[in-house]
Order: structure tokens, then sequence, then C-alpha cells
């Protein structure tokens, strides 16, 4: 058992006085070198290391209060947003309605101005076909009266002799004396 202790302590053989010196175990020197050398800067770095730490917490204290701050500013940023996005949405609504209204609205004013448009056109329409119609009866009329007054003409000269026109001639003048009731003698006197 102590040839295991042995090999596992090796130190256990040496004395006290051989240990002081040149320690070749890096296991046993690494610890002590790490004892020494944390020791070493607590001890004489202690001061530098608070000072080295505390401006590490105030620099680390100082950047979570800016992300807090930043935070709350895009808390803050994000609910005008989302007012912002509401009025937007209600202002686009508002438009659409007043769009679809005022379309609506245009859409009649013009089926009215059409309709009043196609009534005109319909009046011009019938008058002008009415005028044309009126011109055409006046057209045909005389020519109606040109061919009676013609074909009577054509009769009168194949049917008139001296004699016919003689007692046309009295009976116009007979008509003309009775109508306006000239007494007798006044209208031989006259004419002689």
């Amino acid at each position: 058992m102590s040839e295991i202790i042995n090999t596992i302590n090796p130190m256990s053989k040496w004395p006290l006085a051989s240990q002081f010196g040149f320690n070749l175990d890096i296991f046993d020197t690494n610890l002590i070198n790490l004892g020494v050398v944390i020791g070493t800067l607590l001890y004489f770095g202690n001061e530098v290391i608070t000072n080295l730490l505390s401006k590490r917490k105030d620099m680390i204290l100082s950047s979570i209060k800016d992300a807090e701050e930043r935070y709350q500013d895009a808390i803050e940023k994000l609910k005008q947003a989302k007012i912002d996005l509401e009025k937007a949405k209600f202002k686009a609504n508002e438009i659409r309605i007043q769009a679809s209204t005022q379309m609506e609205i245009e859409k009649n004013e013009l089926i009215d101005a059409a309709s009043r448009d196609s009534k005109h056109l319909e009046e011009s329409k019938n008058l002008a076909i009415h005028l044309e119609e009126q011109r055409i009866l006046e057209e045909m009329r005389r020519e109606v009266s040109r061919l009676a007054l013609q074909k009577t003409l054509i009769i009168l000269n194949n049917r008139l002799t001296s004699q016919l026109q003689v007692e046309m001639i009295d009976y116009n003048i007979d008509l003309f004396f009775n109508t306006f009731q000239v007494p007798i003698n006044l209208q031989y006197n006259q004419f002689n």
C-alpha cells in the first residue's frame, strides 16, 4: 500500500528541506505558479481589476440602459405606427367610399346627360322629319296646283270660244257689282 501512495504522491518520500528548490513536476508547478500569480494579482492588481471591472460594469449598465431606452422608443414608434396605420386604413376606406359614391354620382349624371341628349336628338330628328314632310307636302301642293292650272289652261284654251269669253266677263262683272252693291245708274255712268 505504501508503494501505491509513493507512486501517487512521490513527495511523501522526500524530507521537508528537500522540497525547496526546482520542482520539475508540471502538475505541481502549475498549481503553485497559478496560485502565486493569482495571489500577486489580487494583492497588487486588486485596485486595477476593481477599476476595470467597475468600468466594465458601468459600460454594460449603460449599454443595457441605452438598449432599454431604444426598446421603449421602438415600442412607442410601433404604437404610433399602428395608430398611423389605423388612420391610414380609415382614410383609405373613406377615400374608397367617397370615390365609389362620386363614381356613382358621375355615372348617374352621365346617364341623365345621355338620356337628355338622346331625347333632344330624338326631338330634333322628329322636328326635322316633320319639317321635311311639310316641305314635301308644300312642294306637292304647288306641283299639283301647277299641274291642275296647266291642265285647266289647256282645257280652257281648247274649249274657250269668243262667245264663252264674253259670257264669262259679263258674269264676273255682274258678280262684282252685286257683291259691292253699286247702284245701277253708277254702273253705267262709270263705264259710259
